[in-house]
């Protein structure tokens, strides 16, 4: 076996939980192969460099085997090499700092731990402080 598909590898690799998300992957240019967008159906061989766009970061492996079946979470070493940056790491440790502040529009309701954080904020604020000055003549 010297080439496999590449959303058939990602797949067996456990890169994505499924093949038709990783095949999704390759269609919306979210996968290169040596700074190259790959489709589908791209062939990757041994020692190709494959970076995969999951935001906040981009993760970045090396093929050290090739193989189209499915294996458990222990082999995936002896397939692939993470070489991703240590600066992306840091990108998605201050992505899980931030928490509910820049919480994006359409991620749905705030929790209830999101709401107890907010009120705790609120109410170390002093009672008589006004963000803006109605009175105040321009």
């Amino acid at each position: 076996m010297e080439e496999v598909r590449i959303d058939k590898w990602m797949w067996a690799v456990r890169i994505f939980k499924t093949r038709s998300i990783a095949t999704d992957a390759c269609k919306k240019n979210r996968v290169m192969i040596n700074n190259t967008a790959a489709k589908p159906s791209r062939t990757i061989k041994v020692g190709d460099v494959i970076s995969v766009k999951k935001p906040p970061i981009t993760y970045s492996f090396k093929v050290l085997q090739l193989s189209q079946n499915r294996m458990g979470a222990k082999l995936v070493k002896d397939f692939m090499e993470n070489i991703t940056p240590p600066d992306q790491y840091e990108i998605l440790e201050m992505q899980k700092i931030s928490g509910f502040v820049d919480r994006a529009k359409g991620l749905g309701r705030p929790t209830k731990k999101d709401r107890r954080e907010l009120e705790q904020f609120s109410d170390d604020m002093p009672q008589d402080f006004e963000f803006f000055d109605w009175d105040e003549e321009w």
